[in-house]
């Protein structure tokens, strides 16, 4: 009862202690371990606290609360499969607990088994129909699934049972995105970044980034998330000073160590790092692959280290075993991050690199490599991290990515056999009805001309044919690709003529992909991090003459280059004998630039100066 008295007065750390008295004396009170748990749960000391679970149920194995909060506790713990037993416990015990059959959705749904999540969370509507928290979570799992309608209408009911629902309003705007579902997007753009700068709770600031080119705003957004999902925490130790080690250890974190976008760039750089200067090891949290990229990626680490399964506390503990001296995140706020592992301090020095187009907004990640198109002196006020400025353009590129030797007919890709044919193959959600409205323009200026699109769902193809036709343009003149595998994908892009950028999320991959198949990009430059990385790229590979900064600007040059051929096959030209000689695919020469900004890190750290913004000359 001493226990319990605390605890209501605030003292949990002394009630914990006379709780373990109590159990000292009778240790067969399963009611006892019940009360500790859940004071340990409370403080984050998920492990102590499943070990009280674990003698709570024990002693009383029908004790379905304590099933319940021991599934928290492990899925806390990333221990998803052990997590969702534990709710099929609770639920046996006591079937009409609706939370329970969203507490096993949110598991199964980590755990990558979407369908069994939505049912479970259907199990939990069918008791309690008014939660918002379980129609919310349902969304997210239809939407992993790429049902996109069906996460809509879940999002929706979310809102009418909570308008102010934690980040609904910026998930929701994203799901209408990659369906090019642009019903009252204005709106809820104007909404969402009003909520934003109130300080709500509005969005996950990746989708910011597709939404607006305010630096001050995506700055903001990540501001918000960072504070309530992954804020600085201090439960471990400083990490003391080492001495200088003969060789640098370069922890590199991601969930996309597989066939990805990302692996894509960087699989390269880890072969070409010089392993008598760097010891290089991975922490990789993704979903199991063993495809061609994971074992390319994995022979090129010193060590490659699995830890899907670990919470973040073990990972960042792991890091520091293996004293790791700069811990490198590959994932930034993309799917499948793992921000509190940095959170924790994974290592002495934290940089944010490739994954994410945009700041933290953490305290903790010290440095973001960047280039000076990307982030121009008067940005860096928007940025958390200090900068990494690399002298050419910030991204890695891979030279051995294989382009297909099949040569596709424009009439198997469904292109006209004559005609300029625009291209861009970014995700469907970076195509705004602004970027659209200046694509048509074009359209309607350059005769017999088409715009071949990616096609990532079956509802982008009819969406966007109706808001050609609402701008006066024959929706037959757009074109559809679906997704293939990246040689055969490279080598279509032959039959394109020029590729049309979107703002405000420019191409990334997307666009060294063409310009590695031999495609010019055009693109418009915004103010934002997202907005500008076409144009370091085609400063990288010597054709500034694409980068335009105004989207008047990119609809003429378009519409220029599509009626003038000599132009045309004098831009194509120059891109050939670009290609393979200047920095933009020169990876030997991007790594050495890059292992000279951890150079200047690491000796920083150890002259016991603070970071500072990094400048790496040729």
């Amino acid at each position: 009862m001493l226990g319990v008295i605390a605890s209501q007065s605030g003292n949990p750390i002394q009630a914990i202690e006379l709780i373990s008295k109590a159990i000292e004396t009778n240790p067969h009170n399963a009611s006892a371990y019940a009360s500790r748990g859940n004071l340990l749960l409370g403080l984050k000391r998920y492990p102590q606290a499943i070990d009280s679970y674990d003698k709570a149920v024990s002693i009383k194995p029908d004790y379905a609360e304590m099933y319940f909060n021991r599934g928290i506790a492990l899925y806390q713990c990333q221990q998803y499969l052990a997590a969702i037993a534990s709710y099929d416990k609770a639920i046996a015990y006591a079937p009409g607990v609706a939370e329970s059959y969203t507490n096993r959705g949110l598991a199964l749904n980590d755990s990558k088994q979407h369908q069994a999540a939505i049912d479970s969370y259907d199990r939990a509507i069918a008791l309690k129909p008014d939660s918002a928290d379980t129609f919310y979570n349902r969304g997210l799992a239809l939407k992993d699934l790429k049902h996109y309608q069906a996460a809509i209408v879940s999002f929706n009911r979310t809102y009418a049972l909570s308008p102010d629902y934690e980040f609904l309003g910026g998930t929701r705007l994203d799901t209408k995105m990659k369906i090019c579902d642009w019903h009252g997007v204005s709106d809820d753009l104007e909404a969402l970044s009003t909520k934003i700068q109130s300080g709500a709770k509005a969005s996950e600031p990746f989708i910011v980034l597709a939404c607006t080119t305010s630096r001050q705003l995506q700055l903001k957004a990540a501001q918000i998330w960072v504070n309530h999902k992954a804020p600085a925490n201090q439960s471990l130790d400083c990490i003391p000073i080492r001495p200088k080690g003969r060789k640098i250890r370069l922890g590199y974190f991601s969930s996309d160590f597989r066939n990805h976008a990302v692996a894509h760039l960087v699989a390269e750089l880890f072969e070409m790092h010089d392993k008598n200067s760097f010891e290089l090891i991975a922490f990789s949290y993704g979903r199991d692959a063993n495809d061609a990229m994971r074992q390319r990626i994995s022979a090129a680490f010193d060590q490659f280290i699995v830890v899907g399964n670990q919470s973040d506390r073990d990972v960042a503990l792991l890091s520091r075993s293996k004293k790791i001296d700069i811990a490198i995140d590959l994932n930034g706020f993309t799917c499948d991050n793992r921000a509190g592992i940095f959170a924790l301090k994974a290592a002495p020095l934290q940089v944010s690199y490739m994954g994410y187009p945009g700041t933290s907004g953490a305290s903790y990640m010290d440095y973001l490599v960047a280039d000076k198109i990307l982030i121009p002196e008067d940005s860096r006020q928007y940025f958390s991290e200090k900068i990494v400025y690399l002298p050419n353009s910030y991204q890695v590129n891979d030279r051995k990515r294989a382009i297909s030797d099949k040569r596709f007919t424009r009439e198997e890709l469904g292109l006209p056999d004559d005609g300029f044919v625009f291209c861009c193959f970014n995700n469907n959600h970076k195509i705004t009805p602004e970027t659209f409205d200046g694509w048509m323009r074009i359209l309607g200026q350059v005769e017999g001309s088409v715009l071949w699109l990616l096609e990532d769902n079956p509802w982008v193809a009819p969406n966007l044919r109706k808001e050609a036709a609402r701008r006066g343009i024959n929706p037959d003149r757009l074109v559809f690709a679906p997704r293939m595998p990246p040689p055969e994908h490279l080598a279509r892009h032959r039959q394109a003529d020029l590729f049309v950028d979107t703002l405000p999320y420019n191409a990334h991959t997307t666009a060294s992909d063409a310009l590695w198949a031999g495609l010019p990009v055009l693109t418009c430059m915004g103010e934002a991090f997202a907005s500008r990385v076409a144009a370091s790229l085609l400063n990288a590979i010597e054709l500034p003459e694409l980068v335009t900064s105004t989207p008047t600007a990119f609809e003429s040059r378009a519409i220029e280059l599509a009626t003038q051929p000599k132009t045309m096959a004098a831009i194509k030209l120059k891109l050939e004998q670009n290609r393979l000689s200047t920095a933009l695919f020169d990876s030997r020469l991007f790594c050495r630039h890059l292992e000279v900004a951890y150079q200047q890190m690491y000796s920083t750290y150890h002259a016991g100066l603070n970071p500072d913004h990094i400048f790496v000359t040729q």
